[in-house]
């Protein structure tokens, strides 16, 4: 039978993940060489190539891409295990590390670690505020034991590495100057806004979600300033600049401007924890996802 290394393994797939040795050592803290006899070490026990040169970088061969198949499997299964064991030495005690972009952390997240240390104190949170791209290079290393995220930015549902819950369904409200015609009008529509400049993101996902929400009321929104975070858009609209789609989440905290929602388009974006598959059944975990899952239940 197959001796199965697992730490072998691990550089196996980060090289899957990261793509080239040098990245691999980086990201693993070895060398480059270490790397390489590692690797070669787990083709010559396993008995079949893993590697194969393409120009002056490696790619995985079919045989690398059925053994990680499998190990994949084989790291949920240890990760139950660990989480199994954890519950039983340390009960409710135990440190949860999360990643959350950074609109969740004052909505979500420090409402969560609030209720947590009346509920479970001996259940430690440890926060860092990632984007999301960041975010899924930690879990995966095991940095971080969840991270919140939007499902837009999230991996596929179908990646093997990861568990993901659904959290929240945060509407899109737009954020209007607050002497605009239309700041007090019964009902309002993105169509109504057709005219009016906007203010949204140069490029990414949140430049994506306005333009989308926009061409489907009808209309290309007309980008008349470009900016990523919240604190900059909100000014410029109270500054009467322009108009912007602004998430729920963000929207309760704004003054200065008029937010209105859009009963009638509906605009929606999701947000999302991820685990490391086989993680989910950690005493610890389980009990700040579940504190996650009540704030954003009690959101209006």
């Amino acid at each position: 039978m197959i001796e199965w290394d697992i730490k072998k393994l691990r550089i196996l797939r980060t090289l899957a993940e990261q793509g080239t040795v040098t990245a691999t050592a980086e990201a693993l803290h070895m060398t480059p060489s270490a790397v390489s006899q590692q690797l070669t070490n787990l083709a010559r026990m396993l008995g079949v190539p893993l590697l194969e040169a393409q120009g002056r970088r490696v790619r995985l061969t079919d045989a690398a891409h059925l053994v990680l198949r499998h190990a994949e499997a084989v790291f949920a299964q240890l990760e139950r295990a660990d989480a199994e064991l954890t519950g039983y030495l340390a009960g409710e005690a135990g440190e949860v590390r999360i990643g959350a972009f950074s609109t969740a952390v004052p909505v979500l997240v420090v409402p969560a670690v609030a209720a947590l240390r009346r509920s479970h104190p001996g259940v430690e949170v440890r926060v860092r505020e990632t984007e999301a791209a960041e975010s899924y290079e930690l879990l995966s290393a095991g940095v971080v034991d969840l991270a919140l995220s939007l499902a837009a930015h999230a991996p596929t549902a179908r990646d093997p590495r990861f568990t993901r819950r659904t959290l929240l369904e945060d509407p899109l409200d737009v954020a209007l100057p607050p002497d605009h015609p239309l700041a007090g009008a019964a009902e309002l529509r993105l169509a109504d806004l057709s005219g009016d400049p906007w203010i949204y993101g140069g490029s990414g996902p949140w430049s994506e979600i306005t333009r989308n929400a926009c061409e489907a009321a009808g209309f290309v929104p007309e980008q008349a300033h470009s900016a990523s975070g919240w604190t900059a858009i909100l000014a410029m609209v109270e500054a009467g600049m322009g108009v912007a789609l602004v998430p729920r989440m963000v929207a309760s905290r704004a003054a200065g401007v008029a937010v209105r929602g859009l009963p009638h388009d509906r605009p929606t974006r999701h947000v999302i924890a991820a685990l490391r598959r086989g993680s989910e059944s950690a005493p610890a975990v389980a009990h700040v996802l579940a504190a996650l899952r009540a704030v954003a239940t009690a959101r209006p």
